[in-house]
């Protein structure tokens, strides 16, 4: 029986780039182990930062390196990194179009793009998986799109009643707008949302251009400062103290949900460098939380999905008001980290499926949605 050749799509032009590089290398690791060495053939492509596609000997190579290519050679420090270095500039051709797939692309049989942010998750990469006729793991572009969008996202959670954060949503043109319309717009949302509050672009993910602020000169220079990222911008209410719960989500029509776990740091909120940096959060599986708080959140992660019109993976994230039992459900991920120590696949890990069999069961989720 032949094997079925797995198109693993990762890197991308993001912020989010060297996260999609590890998350690559804990999926082809699980691709090569057990059940899944013998069903599946694994074809990694890598997307440069600067659109270029790379497969065989280059994409294999940042894959050893776990950096990108431009990092290999300053951070080569051991016998593989400098192989893998070596083995990139010299399979690394001069010059290739941008957007222009690799000739190994015609033989995938099913793509798993661990793309994330811009570029990767938010229905790009997925219009033009489709327009492959290929089946790829994960929503379709809708989905995708909406999850990407925080304020589509959330017109689409408040349609189907889930109880969210009070936010404002401001655009480029208002902040970079003459000195009569800023200041008006600076007075409607302390009058709506008070202080502290959030600003964050609506289009980027891992908190990339994200500020807490809490005064009226910060919040001035946190919106110019997002617009700078972004067009579509939001300004959300903080929460008092809550507790930061996940949830993942596995299938198509007739998805499951994960336990519930938790989300605990020291900085002042959940920021870039505090998600990626390691020992600064902690991950709590199970969260310790009443059942019937779980059971909420489990549900509240389904309507999400469906909402959304998700498909195959999401990790959707809440807040929890211990002291009112007040849950608010803040963003849904459609394509999250994952790598062994990522919240998704520690949560299924949890729920009794192992990283291995998780690769495995997206995989088959996908061949059956396309």
């Amino acid at each position: 029986m032949s094997k079925l050749r797995v198109g693993l799509l990762f890197g991308g032009c993001s912020g989010e780039h060297e996260v999609s590089i590890r998350s690559a290398q804990a999926i082809a690791k699980a691709l090569s182990t057990g059940h899944n060495a013998a069903s599946y053939e694994l074809t990694p492509v890598y997307i440069q930062k600067d659109g270029r596609w790379l497969a065989g000997e280059p994409a294999q190579a940042v894959l050893a390196a776990g950096v990108p290519p431009q990092l290999v050679e300053t951070t080569a420090s051991t016998e593989n990194l400098a192989e893998a270095g070596a083995a990139l500039q010299a399979t690394v051709p001069p010059a290739v179009e941008r957007w222009r797939s690799t000739a190994q692309v015609a033989d995938v049989d099913v793509w798993f793009p661990i793309l994330h942010g811009p570029n990767g998750e938010d229905g790009t990469v997925q219009g033009l998986l489709q327009l492959m006729q290929v089946p790829f793991v994960g929503s379709g572009v809708l989905g995708s799109a909406m999850g990407m969008d925080k304020i589509a996202m959330k017109m689409a959670f408040a349609q189907v009643g889930l109880p969210q954060v009070k936010y404002r949503a401001v655009t480029r043109s208002q902040v970079w707008s003459n000195p009569c319309v800023f200041p008006k717009l600076v007075d409607e949302i302390e009058a709506e949302l008070d202080y502290p509050c959030f600003v964050k672009p609506a289009n980027l993910g891992s908190s990339v251009g994200i500020a807490k602020v809490r005064s009226r000169s910060q919040l001035e220079a946190a919106l110019d400062s997002a617009a700078s990222f972004d067009r579509r911008l939001i300004v959300e209410a903080a929460v008092p103290s809550p507790r930061e719960l996940e949830c993942a989500v596995l299938g198509n029509d007739n998805p499951k949900a994960s336990v519930v776990g938790e989300i605990t740091y020291q900085s002042d909120f959940y920021d870039y460098e505090t998600k990626y940096t390691e020992g600064m959060a902690d991950l709590h599986i199970p969260a310790q939380v009443p059942a019937a708080i779980a059971q909420r959140i489990q549900e509240m992660s389904l309507q999400a999905f469906a909402a959304l019109d998700c498909s195959g993976i999401a990790r959707v994230d809440f807040f929890y008001v211990e002291s009112t039992g007040e849950v608010l459900i803040n963003e849904i991920n459609t394509m999250p980290g994952f790598t062994a120590t990522s919240m998704y696949p520690q949560l299924w890990a949890a729920s009794g499926v192992p990283f291995e069999a998780l690769v495995d069961q997206l995989i088959q989720l996908a061949l059956e949605q396309r």
